[in-house]
């Protein structure tokens, strides 16, 4: 179950700066709400029930702030930390362990959509645009905005975003 792994994963971040964070603690944290709403919405649109899933879709857009298009995909490890302000377009596809901070934006730009691999941090503001790919394990930067496809284990910051040396 693609909602047990999420949270899961939550659980896995919380716990990386202190104690273990126990599931209770996970389930009822910032954005597991929108990330139930989320998997819900995804279920009933694999289904066939795009009408359905509208339901989920707007209760995430008017309870959490959250807009993620009905026909969006992540693997399991799908972590919304705080939903208020992304929006992600239908079309968008992602891999396992994805973590999102507040005000994402994962876009279309003219019929495109990104795509992203696993293991991967995007930042609080940070806009991914068109049809970029986004390596495994890459982390990018709050603010950034990401025009132009970024490499695995890669950390990418600023306007626009662009590769920090890697450190060693």
């Amino acid at each position: 179950m693609k909602l047990l792994a999420d949270l899961r994963a939550k659980q896995a971040l919380y716990s990386q700066y202190g104690p273990p964070c126990s599931l209770l603690k996970a389930v009822m944290s910032d954005g597991s709400l929108a990330n139930a709403l989320f998997r819900l919405q995804e279920w009933l649109a694999g289904l066939g029930l795009a009408p359905l899933a509208l339901v989920p879709h707007c209760l995430n857009k008017w309870i959490n702030g959250c807009v993620i298009g009905t026909r969006a995909s992540f693997g399991p490890g799908f972590v919304l930390i705080h939903p208020i302000g992304v929006v992600i377009n239908s079309s968008v596809r992602g891999g396992c362990d994805i973590w999102l901070e507040s005000s994402v934006v994962i876009g279309d730009n003219r019929g495109q959509s990104p795509r992203l691999g696993s293991r991967i941090f995007v930042g609080s503001g940070a806009k991914i645009i068109g049809g970029v790919t986004i390596g495994d394990g890459a982390s990018i930067g709050a603010n950034a905005v990401v025009t132009k496809s970024i490499g695995g284990g890669v950390t990418a910051v600023g306007i626009p975003a662009r590769a920090l040396p890697k450190q060693g």
